[in-house]
């Protein structure tokens, strides 16, 4: 192949992979720094990294935002420099639309535009960011646009915390979407459609939006494809029953590829899919470590680790009438009583199929029956009916 050919396929790639957005970046070093799971070492490099951004970057809006968020003290002078930039800048921009308005066409004009709106985006200006980009959408003609506009204001929100502008902005892009969106565009919407779905604790929806983008992702805008593979495992494997896992994660060429070099992770999928219980409890101390780390998963790590032994617990009871407490406490590598304890717990709460001899210490297993459950819950269904049929029929007469 021409050397010169090879250079300009080189050059594309590179520029196809979007850097992550730099208020998502700012986000996580903020997240160092409000999280007790990092040392004051990473704190003190995190508020570096910010102040770094955004001394390089004038961010004046967002060096206020941050500094009340954190508690620090405003640095007036620097302030004040930073401030004198962005009104330098805000002058250049709306003279170029002036400019394109008097001497240029309709797409001219809307680029000035969306520039002036990402400009206030990249300063960190929430609130007039979204004034104009969505001033800017109301003009736009092409839907192609409006959806990377979409995209830009939901990472503004998962920046800022703001799930209710997520949720307005995620739904605007999929009507877009549906209206005439690209295969790229859709992609990309899976991703943060998936984000989100994190963010709110639906875990289920999310496992089956990431496994769709595994292939496909360019979404580098969010975060990098590595952390993409740990969302997919995370999500999937509470999500997902044994068959499904297998094919869609375990068997994953993709997956596999990336989880060489996520020994943990791999540790996680291999254990579980194994049956090798004591290894897969031990890698969860590990797992939970990295849960807290990340500010999409934080929050959910305790529910996550619950839903995680209740995975463990089921896959190894299915396999037995009965068993005795010994045994499976030695399978987990677990104490007696604190087994005891956690299977107590998730019986009362149906999450368990099982029940347990305390005298003589066996837990027997209870395997739901599909066609029993089918005609109780269609009886319940039949009798509300009825019930209802007979209230409209006094009502009638």
């Amino acid at each position: 192949m021409d050397a010169k050919v090879t250079m300009e396929i080189e050059s594309e790639e590179t520029d196809a992979e979007e850097p992550q957005d730099v208020l998502l970046v700012l986000a996580e070093h903020q997240y160092v720094l409000s999280s007790e799971d990092f040392s004051p070492a990473e704190k003190k490099e995190a508020k570096g990294k910010i102040m770094g951004i955004i001394k390089e970057a004038a961010m004046a809006p967002y060096y206020e935002y941050v500094c009340e968020a954190a508690g620090w003290r405003k640095d007036k002078k620097l302030l004040a420099t930073m401030q004198e930039k962005n009104k330098e800048t805000l002058k250049t921009l709306e003279a170029k639309i002036a400019d394109s308005k008097k001497n240029a066409g309709e797409t001219e004009v809307r680029d000035a535009e969306v520039a002036l709106a990402q400009h206030f985006s990249k300063i960190g200006d929430k609130k007039v960011a979204l004034e104009k980009l969505k001033e800017v959408m109301d003009n736009t003609v092409g839907t192609g646009q409006k959806i990377d506009l979409s995209f830009l204001i939901i990472r503004m929100g998962m920046a800022f915390n703001d799930i209710k502008l997520v949720k307005e902005y995620i739904d605007n892009a999929k009507n877009l979407v549906e209206k005439g969106g690209d295969w790229e565009r859709r992609n990309l919407l899976k991703v943060y459609e998936a984000s989100f779905l994190v963010r709110i604790r639906s875990f289920k929806e999310a496992a089956d939006l990431f496994i769709e983008s595994v292939a496909t992702f360019t979404c580098t805008a969010m975060y990098p494809y590595e952390r993409l593979i740990f969302y997919t495992v995370v999500s999937s494997i509470i999500s997902l029953d044994r068959i499904s896992l297998r094919k869609k994660v375990v068997r994953s060429p993709e997956i596999l590829q990336v989880t060489e070099d996520m020994p943990k992770v791999k540790q996680l999928i291999q254990s579980l899919h194994t049956c090798k219980y004591n290894e897969l409890f031990a890698v969860l101390v590990d797992i939970s470590k990295m849960l807290k780390r990340d500010r999409y998963f934080a929050p959910h790590c305790g529910w996550w680790l619950r839903e995680m032994r209740i995975v463990a617990y089921s896959q190894f009871l299915r396999s037995y009438r009965s068993v005795t407490m010994k045994s499976m406490a030695e399978t987990f590598g677990v104490g007696i009583g604190f087994l005891d304890k956690e299977l107590s717990r998730f019986i009362s709460a149906k999450r368990v199929n099982c029940k347990i001899d305390q005298v003589n210490l066996v837990i027997e297993t209870n395997r739901p029956d599909a066609k029993n459950a089918q005609y109780n819950e269609i009886v319940t269904k039949g009798d509300a009916l009825l019930a209802r049929i007979q209230k409209l029929a006094i009502e009638l007469t």
